[in-house]
């Protein structure tokens, strides 16, 4: 097989316009629920142990959507599961403001996030069977809607009304963009390449996003601990720079990932993130290499999800999304445990390794991908 990158669709405004408004709204709300943690408090009387359980219901719903979500493709275009995802979406969103008990409010965010899993599953499955440059360009918008979320919730001083009915705004928003400019539907291609066994072929790329997600909550969980305990200041401020590294990366991947095969660039961010991971051993050196491991994953979930659906039906992708979650799940819990046993080194030694995991998956997947060969 050529290693040339794959032809993608070239991009405009009419093709990443809903996808545009409809990741910087997910970003929005995927971001919200921690800001707003007082605000349920002050309206439902919770406690500080219990509150988050809002955000857990948010997220458990998000991350059961896929599975069904993918199933459903089948019968249905891209296009209108967005549609009606959005729908779910703004009215759990309504839901959250009216709920008169906080049972209700937290059944409203898992109603909400089962929307958002929707929209996230429907929109990464058509933009992947676009190209590598389109499904990263949008994940770059969540990344922008995570950092204005928090400054609605403080700068609207509207209670729970103004952040949450901002969303469902967002997603009627979305909707007339999409029907001004249409929503992106997957794109029938014949398969670039056929692996032997599609079924190991997906579970290789299955793989290789557990050990991505994994890095990326695993930064997320421990960077500040990480440097606190280190004694260095400013540890807060470095994980906002590490997710605006991320954000940054996307934006960079999208104008210029597609002329990288996928498995090359795969490869040497693997490279790097286990660099950088040694490098976070070094107290002296950790910020810059959290910094430099930003930009480092930053290209790998997109260009997975649009290599993958260059030998693999783009209707799998919400299966590979659910399994990517498997690594956000585990992974803080595991380096945590790793941390208690091992001392602080645990972190960028299991990062580290996660990072091996990576690039062992990559190069088993190309293996699968050539001709004759066997994953």
């Amino acid at each position: 097989m050529s290693a040339a990158p794959a032809p993608s669709v070239p991009l405009s405004w009419p093709l990443l316009a809903a996808g545009t408004a409809a990741f910087f709204t997910l970003g929005v709300i995927q971001a919200m629920y921690g800001p707003a943690f007082g605000l349920f408090q002050a309206r439902y009387g919770v406690s500080t142990a219990a509150v988050g359980l809002i955000a857990s219901a948010h997220f458990l719903g998000s991350a059961c959507a896929p599975l069904p979500v993918g199933l459903l493709l089948r019968v249905m275009s891209a296009r209108a599961g967005t549609s009606w995802s959005l729908l779910v979406l703004a009215l759990g969103m309504v839901g959250v403001v009216l709920a008169p008990t906080w049972p209700l409010a937290v059944a409203a965010a898992a109603v909400g996030g089962l929307g958002l899993g929707g929209v996230s599953a429907c929109l990464n499955a058509a933009y992947a069977s676009v190209g590598a440059r389109a499904v990263n360009l949008v994940n770059a918008v969540f990344g922008v809607g995570s950092l204005v979320s928090p400054l609605l919730v403080t700068g609207l001083h509207a209670g729970l009304a103004g952040p949450f009915l901002t969303v469902a705004a967002l997603c009627a928003v979305t909707f007339a963009v999409g029907r001004v400019w249409g929503m992106p539907e997957m794109l029938a291609r014949a398969p670039e390449t056929a692996p032997a066994r599609p079924g190991v072929q997906a579970g290789l790329f299955g793989g290789l996003l557990v050990a991505y997600v994994g890095m990326e909550a695993g930064y997320g969980a421990w960077i500040v601990r990480y440097l606190t305990d280190h004694g260095i200041g400013g540890a807060a401020l470095m994980l906002s720079l590490f997710w605006g590294a991320l954000t940054v990366g996307r934006v960079l991947t999208g104008v210029f990932g597609g002329r990288a095969a996928p498995h090359r660039l795969l490869l040497a961010c693997a490279a790097a993130l286990v660099g950088l991971a040694g490098l976070a051993l070094v107290p002296a050196w950790a910020p810059l290499a959290f910094l430099g491991a930003g930009l480092a994953l930053a290209p790998v979930f997109g260009t997975t999800l649009a290599w993958a659906t260059q030998s693999l039906s783009a209707r799998l992708v919400p299966i590979l999304l659910v399994a990517g979650s498997v690594g956000g799940v585990l992974a803080p819990a595991a380096l945590g445990a790793l941390l208690a046993r091992f001392g602080l080194p645990a972190v960028p030694l299991g990062l580290g390794t996660l990072a091996l995991l990576m690039g062992a998956f990559t190069l088993l997947a190309r293996r699968g991908l050539r001709p004759g060969g066997a994953a």
